[in-house]
């Protein structure tokens, strides 16, 4: 890496403050969301698990099943701060990544996208002051995480809370500099955000990987031998398991997210310096709308012939992505079914969180229920994406040349809303399949279960519609509707929420299947609720200048 000149970071702290003062409501709500998925964890363990006998059982439990250590990793103690660590501290750890990696790719390749880093250089800013300004932004919001998870788990212990603190905020530096390395290579923020995540689920699953291949349970808590595997030595995931808060920490694991965010960071500075603004690495290529009479509106490679095939082609990727990613998760879920009645055991308590999240029915079909459900918030986050895209295309520009030819609004924005809409049924019945094929039982009820979400995940999607067109400023805020949503269907059954606030949520009102009863009658209000939304967004937008 080349010497950085001071002018080279000229401009830096007004960029940082402008990046935090308009991202306040992002950033606030990722941090709010994942600080309070930690440190609500301690008191349910207590409630689930409150004596040792009861904690050791759990230990051992999943110390002999393979599946459950992939899907949450190993337990190295049994305190309450060591469970908390085992039971959302990868998940704590994803939430910082893609936070930062969000962060990072809206204040780099988003302002080139659209135009403004080109008026910022401009001026008198120097050259890297925007990716200096931008891996600042991450920093400062995975500092505050850190410092709300190591003060509101101190009562469990200062120093297993400061370590999993670090480590959470650690993982998100590690991703954020990746983030940044990326938005050099590639031409198109979506593009960014899509391989930056894509490795992120690659460290995951070479996470879970590692988990499942080794003994990582009873052995490994109470030190009498047993080690990683060299997969989860490669996943920055699995280094947040072996830091091993409240449990013998190894604080030299720190060096390993250090040394990976200085190294990150040192590339992409160096790929800043050697590209001009706007340009990348990895040009796309450019692709067109055909006119009136098939007639070419713009270049001539990758040619499209309406509004929905040029809406697919932008967001085919992210279909293609969260297709794979929920058939996956579907059939990780589906394996894990027949050996939940085993991990609940006689623990009345941990029942009834199932039942809360899956009905009343037996616990196989609770659990299938729950998991189910998780699915469909899951798929809320997609919706809101998909459909948010129109609003990404209308300030960037890009939606001007397509709107000045013969492609009124409403065919426009149909085409983005039917691979929304479309996109989300399509990957909550991989989800069921997936579940089918983990699970090895009759596909009806499952299907049937996966399908019946969708009304649920369709409303928050017309509430973006609604948002975007009528207050088009707004629209982000429906991330945080949507990540409200899936903090009362994660969070509200295990804290033992009030049934008003689980029924804040679409989610609350649908039927529980497999087990429970189908009721018709929430499904179509639902449904209903869902089309007047989508109706009085499309409206405004037909009526509304477009965003300059």
């Amino acid at each position: 890496m080349s010497t950085l000149a001071a002018p080279q970071l000229t401009g830096t702290g007004i960029l940082l403050r402008f990046a935090l003062r308009r991202d306040r409501l992002m950033i606030a709500l990722w941090i709010g969301v994942n600080a309070l998925m930690v440190l609500s964890m301690p008191n349910s363990l207590k409630s689930l698990y409150g004596t040792p006998e009861e904690r050791a059982d759990l230990i051992h439990q999943v110390s002999t099943n393979a599946s459950f250590r992939a899907l949450i990793g190993p337990v190295f103690d049994t305190s309450l701060g060591a469970l908390t660590a085992w039971r959302v501290g990868v998940y704590a750890g994803l939430l910082a990544a893609v936070m930062s990696l969000l962060i990072v790719v809206r204040h780099t390749r988003d302002e080139e996208e659209s135009g403004r880093q080109e008026l910022v250089a401009s001026g008198m800013v120097g050259r890297r002051a925007s990716l200096t300004a931008a891996l600042l932004a991450a920093g400062v919001a995975n500092t505050v995480l850190a410092l709300l998870v190591t003060v509101g788990l101190a009562g469990q212990g200062a120093v297993g809370a400061l370590a999993l603190g670090l480590g959470v905020a650690a993982v998100g530096m590690v991703f954020a500099t990746m983030a940044a390395i990326v938005a050099q290579l590639t031409e198109s923020a979506r593009l960014a955000r899509g391989l930056t995540a894509a490795v992120l689920g690659a460290a995951f699953v070479l996470r879970a990987a590692g988990d499942s291949a080794t003994d990582g349970g009873t052995s490994q808590a109470f030190g009498t031998g047993g080690g990683s595997s060299v997969l989860t030595w490669l996943s920055p995931l699995g280094w947040l398991e072996n830091l091993r808060p409240y449990a013998a920490e190894r604080w030299w694991v720190l060096l390993l997210f250090a040394a990976a965010t200085l190294v990150q960071a040192a590339v992409a500075y160096e790929l800043a310096g050697r590209r001009d603004v706007g340009m990348s690495f990895l040009p796309t290529l450019p692709h067109c709308l055909k006119g009136v009479g098939g007639t070419p509106m713009g270049p001539t490679i990758g040619r499209l012939g309406s509004a929905g095939a040029l809406a697919w082609r932008l967001q085919r990727g992210s279909v293609y992505g969260w297709s794979v990613a929920f058939f996956l998760v579907g059939v990780v879920y589906g394996g894990l079914t027949d050996g939940v009645a085993d991990l609940v055991g006689d623990n009345e308590k941990a029942r009834e969180v199932f039942q809360r999240m899956g009905g009343q029915s037996g616990i196989t079909d609770a659990f299938l229920a729950s998991m189910v459900g998780m699915m469909g918030l899951i798929a809320a986050l997609y919706v809101v994406g998909s459909v948010l895209r129109l609003n990404g295309e209308e300030t960037s520009g890009r939606a001007e040349p397509v709107l000045a030819h013969a492609v009124g609004r409403l065919r426009w924005a149909g085409g983005h809303l039917a691979v929304a809409f479309g996109g989300s049924a399509l990957i909550m019945l991989l989800a069921g399949l997936g579940f089918v094929v983990g699970y090895g039982e009759e596909a009806g009820p499952i299907l049937g279960a996966a399908l019946v979400q969708l009304p649920a995940v369709w409303v928050i999607g017309g509430l973006a519609v609604a948002l975007y067109g009528l207050l088009p400023r707004a629209a982000p805020a429906a991330w945080g509707v949507a990540g409200a949503v899936l903090l009362i269907g994660w969070v509200g059954p295990a804290l033992d929420a009030p049934q008003s606030v689980l029924d804040l949520s679409p989610f609350g009102h649908l039927p529980k299947l497999p087990g429970g009863e189908m009721s018709w009658g929430p499904v179509l209000l639902l449904t209903g609720l869902a089309v007047a939304l989508v109706a009085a967004g499309l409206a405004g937008l037909r009526r509304r200048d477009l965003t300059t």
